[in-house]
């Protein structure tokens, strides 16, 4: 619920000033549309299945399910590296050059990161790979206990480690290192904290948004990732149901975290939520837009 309501909001924001958004802005809209595909797609069919105490369906859905996964999965790391990539060189480059990275640029990096998780995705489907069931019994993923004995498994899990997570991660973290240091030197060049441009306090509160998103993407699903790769060398019986379940509920909340993010940083985020009228019943009506905290805010039920 937190994961639909809270990125339909970003959606539905993105739409309405969908004439001002920035270039950037277009990966943090594809992040939350990762997000909402994964919550819709696979979140009902989990919860069924644990009411049910056991995988409803066959193994159709299994596949079905732990394909969406994947997909989601890696289109959201994907994005976030890229999202890291690109403030790195919008704070490292002069204005000039950072006016360079266009919407169709975006676009066209979005498109590569959609068909990139598409390919992982379906190579299990076409002998590369497995997908089968969690060791709980309630939730499907790639089949990491499958690849004991099976060199063509154990390349593929190998390869996805590497080039869908480890990477990925070294890119994020190098970025916003090296946005670090570069935040650093700049503040240090300016003796007077007073003088210092607005335009470099946005950015600095920016790339922590920013930073703050990769992390609760990373750490949500580094237990999981922990423990997929245990299974992959030990008998997933060596570990207790609760002991791989809880991970994988971790890495799912992953999806609720950025909206709340946005909502804290970002003061156009919040103006826009404020204003949207919730289908519940919920109106609030703002009767200026003045920031000025004397402002009369009226909310009403009209349900």
């Amino acid at each position: 619920i937190l994961t639909i309501l809270g990125n339909s909001a970003v959606l539905a924001t993105a739409v309405k000033r969908s004439s001002l958004l920035k270039s950037p802005e277009l990966l943090t809209v594809n992040l939350a549309v990762a997000d909402i595909g994964m919550a819709i797609s696979m979140y009902p069919l989990a919860i069924a299945s644990a009411w049910n105490h056991a995988w409803l369906g066959g193994d159709a859905s299994c596949v079905y399910y732990a394909l969406m996964g994947f997909l989601f999965g890696v289109c959201s790391m994907m994005t976030l590296c890229a999202m890291a990539v690109i403030r790195f060189l919008v704070t490292n480059s002069s204005k000039s050059n950072s006016n360079k990275i266009t919407k169709n640029t975006v676009r066209v990096l979005i498109t590569f990161i959609w068909l990139y998780s598409l390919l992982w995705a379906i190579l299990p489907l076409v002998g590369w790979g497995y997908y089968g069931p969690e060791p709980f019994g309630i939730s499907c993923t790639i089949a990491w206990s499958k690849f004991h004995n099976s060199s063509n498994g154990f390349s593929f899990i190998l390869s996805m480690f590497l080039l869908c997570t480890v990477l990925p991660a070294l890119t994020i973290v190098a970025c916003y290192l090296g946005i670090a240091w570069k935040v650093h030197k700049a503040y240090q060049e300016i003796q007077n904290i007073d003088r210092i441009p607005n335009a470099a306090k946005l950015e600095k509160k920016l790339t922590l948004m920013a930073v703050l998103i990769s992390v609760g993407f990373l750490s949500s699903w580094t237990p999981y990732a922990a423990g997929s790769f245990w299974s992959i060398f030990n008998s997933s019986d060596s570990l207790q149901p609760i002991v791989t379940l809880l991970p994988c509920l971790f890495a799912k909340s992953s999806t609720a975290y950025n909206p709340f993010i946005y909502y804290i940083f970002s003061k156009t985020f919040r103006r826009e939520i404020k204003q949207l009228q919730c289908c519940c019943g919920w109106q609030v009506h703002f009767f200026s837009t003045n920031n000025s905290a004397e402002n009369p805010v009226s909310m009403m039920w009209s349900g």
